[in-house]
């Protein structure tokens, strides 16, 4: 049944000479890595404002020279990550570049800080889709939560079927996006250029505020700086696009970053000119279409794909993740199994991962939009900061085709990026603490998988003694009997074909010793030629008198040169879903005997017909 549905969610499994069909288009590449920086056009401005209305309404005027910088940091950031695109095309991103630059260390804090980037990622998609789609039904609001997990596992089941299928699923929400925001804000201009919009703006351009500050002015900036999280994206699937890989990648990089600065800057300017303040009920977004569009069509139309980018916007990270836990699992710093393929050649592995950080932080945090994203930011420019500086320490080393320049740029975006860091610790403290705590922890986690790896690897290595092959003089084999049946009867005929000295073992209890004196006495009237021993359990416990017994047998039989293998009898039923329907005290005992290094543990299975 399991094997129907996976074939019906996922899709039938893909040969391995089919990757090239599964890399991107420009076209496609645009709506599957780009989805998560556009997206943030429907916060970024609103968390701009939303800490400058918290002095005054006439403070927000503020949020047209805070957007500026941000705007500053788009271009630094993008030029730096065509510059990555091209002298690092075998993806990894932020990682890559901090590990090839500053070494290893500060590489897995980049590579670290994304991990957890992009579980955030899906979690502030999700929920300020699930914030749009409330916005618009109102009577929603009560379930958030659960919309927003609904969205991950769609998004989580669409990557699992395969980036082609997944991109050009992406292609629709995308692209109605784009389409309907430009028509927005084309609409919203010409209505102010012809007059037919009033200026409400809560204050004139360098009007004088009380009280305004620049910590406050700073505040405002970092928090709109969430606006350029997803910019990376593109530099670490680089491998995942049509040949030229590299070109395509810049290009479509250059495109997205044009497309956000363009939109960012408008419903910037729009929120300002409308006088659109921030509250609870009504994102910024939806006001602006409200004020452009009236309760029309094209207001639903806007509202429906905003909380469709929104919610894909959490693609970004589910194409992104598994490739930099792939690098990571590639260096020996993650489990083998990020490297592993699913059957529609995508790294499954990665994808349940994320999809199941995402929502138990959507879970932690309540679907609270607001509460995720000074975290968020900070993930994203820690590896903005180490990358940039990077790629000026690659620049000096390699002193390529205006690297003076270059250098320069990355300056730059790495001052910006290390400010806005700091900037969000000082500022932001209350949410963003938890980055101290998880950043330890997971570096922590790095070097002791890596340190395990490296070890595995040296006592596995062939050496020169290690090639000399002991000769056993013979072989024991003990074989765990809970009853006399066919299982039994063929595990025994098994245990004689390879061993030399066999064993029946049997554990009793004190609930029903007549059965058990029974079972002895069949088992020696149909195996008159195998010793049998009746171990005898007080408590109820089968694998501490088995570990018992086949310790002692083990001890044995190294006196006489002799292995000792335990063999483990188990009945196979003919459907998968009936293994629910019996005890497992075959896994028990696999688990325990393992734990024995001089014991050779194997299975004798005895597959049902009905």
């Amino acid at each position: 049944m399991w094997r129907y549905l996976k074939r019906l969610l996922i899709g039938k499994p893909l040969k391995t000479t089919d990757e090239g069909g599964q890399q991107l288009t420009k076209f496609k590449a645009l709506a599957l890595l780009s989805s998560d920086a556009l997206s943030s056009v429907a916060y970024g401005t609103e968390q701009i404002t939303a800490v400058l209305v918290l002095l005054s309404a006439a403070a927000t005027w503020y949020a047209l020279p805070a957007a500026g910088i941000v705007l500053v940091l788009l271009f630094a950031i993008t030029m730096s990550y065509r510059q990555i695109i091209h002298a690092y095309p075998s993806g990894g991103g932020a990682y890559v570049v901090a590990t090839k630059n500053w070494g290893t260390g500060t590489g897995l804090v980049a590579g670290g800080s994304l991990l957890v980037d992009y579980m955030l990622t899906v979690a502030v998609s999700v929920t300020s889709g699930t914030e749009a789609i409330t916005s618009a039904i109102p009577f929603l609001r009560g379930y958030s939560v659960a919309i927003s997990i609904i969205i991950v596992l769609f998004i989580m089941t669409l990557n699992l079927r395969g980036m082609r299928e997944s991109a050009s699923f992406l292609t629709i929400p995308v692209y109605l996006f784009i389409v309907i925001l430009a028509v927005m804000i084309g609409w919203g201009l010409v209505n102010i250029i012809s007059g037919h919009v009033e200026y409400s703006a809560a204050a004139p351009v360098g009007s004088f505020v009380p009280g305004m500050s620049l910590l406050l002015f700073l505040k405002a900036f970092s928090a709109g700086s969430s606006s350029l999280t997803g910019v990376e994206a593109i530099s670490n699937a680089v491998p995942n696009f049509k040949k030229p890989k590299r070109k395509n990648a810049a290009n479509t990089l250059a495109l997205m970053a044009l497309i956000l600065g363009i939109f960012f800057a408008s419903v910037t300017f729009l929120s300002y000119y409308l006088g659109i303040m921030p509250n609870s009920n009504e994102t910024v977004l939806s006001q602006i279409g409200m004020s452009v569009f009236g309760h029309g069509i094209l207001y639903y139309l806007l509202q429906l794909s905003t909380a469709m980018i929104l919610a894909v916007a959490a693609n970004t990270g589910f194409s992104a993740f598994p490739i930099l836990a792939y690098n990571l699992a590639k260096d020996k710093f993650m489990p083998h199994m990020f490297m592993d393929r699913g059957d529609r050649l995508a790294y499954s592995n990665g994808i349940i991962s994320l999809a199941v950080g995402a929502i138990v932080l959507i879970s932690i945090f309540h679907g609270q939009t607001s509460r995720l994203i000074p975290l968020y930011a900070v993930g994203v420019f820690v590896p903005f900061t180490l990358s940039q500086s990077g790629m000026i320490i690659h620049w000096f080393r390699t002193h390529d085709h205006n690297w003076v320049l270059n250098s320069l740029i990355n300056l730059l975006g790495t001052v910006i990026s290390f400010l806005l860091v700091v900037f969000l610790f000082l500022l932001h403290f209350d949410n963003v603490w938890p980055y101290l705590i998880i950043m330890p922890a997971l570096l922590y986690a790095f070097y002791k998988i890596h340190d395990h790896y490296i070890t595995v690897a040296a006592q596995l290595r062939l050496s020169q003694e290690a090639a000399e092959l002991h000769d056993y003089a013979g072989s024991t084999v003990i074989v765990l009997v809970s009853s006399v049946t066919h299982v039994t009867t063929g595990a025994i005929n098994y245990a004689r074909s390879i061993g030399d000295y066999v064993i029946a073992m049997h554990v009793s209890f004190d609930i029903n010793p007549k059965k058990e004196h029974e079972t002895a006495k069949e088992f020696k009237e149909s195996f008159p030629d195998v010793r049998f021993v009746d171990l005898h359990s007080s408590y109820r416990s089968v694998p501490a008198p088995v570990l018992r017994f086949c310790d002692v047998m083990a001890k044995n039989s190294a006196h006489k040169n002799f292995t000792t293998t335990v063999l483990v009898p188990q009945f196979v039923p003919r459907k998968p879903w009936q293994n629910i329907l019996h005890n497992q005290t075959s896994l028990r005992l696999r688990a325990a005997l393992n734990s024995r290094e001089n014991i050779i543990v194997a299975t004798y299975s005895y597959h049902l017909k009905k």
